[in-house]
């Protein structure tokens, strides 16, 4: 009995040596290979530094942080977020580095106003929609496990959802985006997956068949209202009742649709015609202690938590005591006019697009602003009028000068100028030197085309004083900025 109790032990005891043999050898075997990524590692930053030193495009060290595998699965196939796989704080000191090379010689550039949660902030979600062609659109039916497994897959009928891949026309299926709204996505998910039970099938570009060509989601920050905008490619959807209804099921928090007909070969997703199927037809949300009303087409800042402190950075440098007389130039649905309203004598709004007057008017009575007038008009042509003869009336719709022609010019003591990324054109920034109010304050969503625009001004009359740049769009490459500029010279 004891000499087979005595053998089990020693057979107990070599397999525990043999075991730790092993142990010992793969732990070599891995402090070998973590040796030798180093060495690699190694070679590739100094690679990348000689690089630099050739005058290549800067790349940055690789460090453990920037190793890590992307969060986003569709990285490499969206290209949407230039900074994927970059830590937060470096995408900050890049976007500081743009905007001082760019801004710099001009004037100060304050330390960019960064985010503290730097996710989920798009209010406005947008999903082109396809079948997957790779798959034929075969209609087998996912398990809970094929979606766990999949990201990004196909919906029963094959049907899918997301952005076109960079450069292409090539449909990327998205299921969830790290930087838009949540709530949105899962919304558009939920209308992909009811699209086959209602027979509605996705619009083909190639051929011009097929019905539903787009989705829009937007969502009110603070207000928690939801607007979806079903892009159609001819005006009759199929069971809209029940198909509204269906949806409301799965997601209570939708407060307007709307149908939006597209029936164009065009890349603009919106088309011209629009019915409201379910609701009032537009979302209203809070911004800097105001209301505004958001139609589909109307243009509103993407992340409200940062266009909180750009607008604030911007009223601060308008330096309003109460007596001043403002142009709001490319004032969209009226925010920043609205905005800087209270802390004015006169607010005076322009705009080219006659919906967006539209709702900026019903933005000024909602909030009780009795100060500021809208014009539809180009604000160039607008300024320099208002320049020329000072005075200004509007007549059906339209800004005209008002007055006995001659020339008297207009007192304005701040202008607001918030273009599009392409910047102003010499148009436009002659009108602004021509009208000479004392401060500018131009909000860019390009450093380069600020820089140029920046050139033009400053040769005629104008000091930059100072930028203040605001990340709008963390993990992309952009980034907002809003500069003060103050007359410093008499014209002759």
């Amino acid at each position: 009995m004891r000499d087979g109790m005595d053998e089990r032990r020693k057979r107990q005891q070599q397999n525990g040596e043999k075991q730790n043999q092993k142990r010992k050898v793969g732990e070599a075997r891995n402090q070998n290979r973590e040796k030798q990524n180093l060495q690699k590692r190694s070679m590739a930053d100094q690679k990348s530094q000689r690089q630099d030193k050739k005058g290549n495009s800067p790349k940055l060290p690789k460090t453990d942080a920037t190793r890590a595998a992307d969060a986003c699965p569709y990285a490499k196939k969206c290209g949407g977020c230039d900074y994927q796989g970059m830590p937060y704080e470096q995408q900050l000191k890049e976007k500081q580095a743009f905007v001082q090379k760019n801004v710099g010689q001009f004037c100060k550039v304050h330390p960019i106003i960064g985010m503290d949660e730097p996710y989920h902030y798009r209010n406005k979600v947008h999903a082109v929609f396809d079948i997957d062609r790779k798959r034929g659109g075969n209609g087998k039916r996912r398990t809970n496990a094929d979606r766990s497994r999949q990201a990004g897959s196909a919906a029963r009928g094959g049907i899918i959802s997301g952005v076109y891949k960079a450069g292409t026309h090539e449909v990327v299926n998205i299921d969830a985006c790290q930087i838009e709204d949540e709530l949105s996505d899962a919304i558009i998910r939920d209308i992909r997956g009811l699209l086959h039970s209602f027979k509605i099938k996705t619009y083909d570009e190639d051929t011009g068949y097929g019905l539903l060509r787009h989705v829009l989601v937007r969502r009110g920050f603070h207000s928690g209202e939801v607007m979806v905008v079903l892009v159609l490619g001819s005006p009759i959807l199929p069971s809209k009742n029940n198909f509204v209804k269906a949806l409301r099921k799965l997601h209570p928090e939708i407060t307007t649709i709307i149908v939006n007909v597209n029936d164009k070969k065009t890349s603009m997703v919106l088309g011209e015609k629009e019915t409201v199927i379910y609701g009032k037809g537009y979302i209203e949300d809070t911004l800097c202690g105001c209301t505004f009303r958001i139609s589909p087409k109307s243009f509103y800042q993407v992340n409200p938590v940062q266009t909180e402190a750009l607008y604030g950075k911007a009223i601060e440098y308008a330096g309003l005591t109460g007596k001043e007389r403002i142009v709001d130039a490319y004032c969209g649905i009226g925010t920043i006019g609205i905005i800087a309203a209270s802390g004015a004598k006169e607010v005076i709004s322009v705009e080219l697009n006659r919906d967006a007057v539209r709702d900026a008017v019903t933005n000024a009575k909602r909030n009780r602003i009795e100060n500021i007038q809208f014009y539809n008009a180009d604000a160039g042509k607008f300024m320099v009028e208002m320049a020329e003869y000072g005075r200004i009336e509007e007549t059906r719709g339209n800004a005209r000068t008002k007055g006995d022609g001659k020339r008297n010019g207009a007192d304005v003591d701040v202008v607001f100028m918030d273009p599009p990324r392409a910047g102003s054109d010499e148009a436009f920034l002659s009108s602004v030197v021509k009208l000479s109010p004392k401060r500018v304050v131009y909000v860019s969503c390009n450093p380069e085309t600020l820089s140029r625009d920046l050139k033009y001004l400053t040769k005629h009359g104008y000091e930059a004083v100072e930028c203040q740049p605001v990340d709008m769009f963390p993990w992309t490459k952009h980034c907002e900025c809003v500069a003060l500029l103050q007359y410093k010279l008499k014209q002759a």
